[in-house]
């Protein structure tokens, strides 16, 4: 029996073979991008780690200067 009158059986499963080829490499393209996604990501954190450590560096300075700045007055 068919599942489908007039269709051929090795055409169903050929177009179905394709249908999986078609869905692995989305599968692929997309585990792709989410690892391009991940590697973005991590980058822009480790720019905020060094950004929020400088502008720590800066804070203590500038309180430092100041310090001197009273005790010089």
């Amino acid at each position: 029996m068919q599942p489908f009158k007039g269709s051929d059986p090795s055409e169903i499963l050929n177009e179905y073979k394709d249908q999986v080829r078609i869905l692995k490499q989305q599968i692929a393209e997309l585990e792709d991008a989410g690892k391009s996604k991940d590697a973005a990501n991590k980058r822009c954190l480790q720019k905020l780690e060094f950004c929020t450590k400088d502008l720590d560096d800066a804070l203590s300075k500038i309180k430092e200067l100041e310090e001197k700045k009273k005790d010089a007055i």
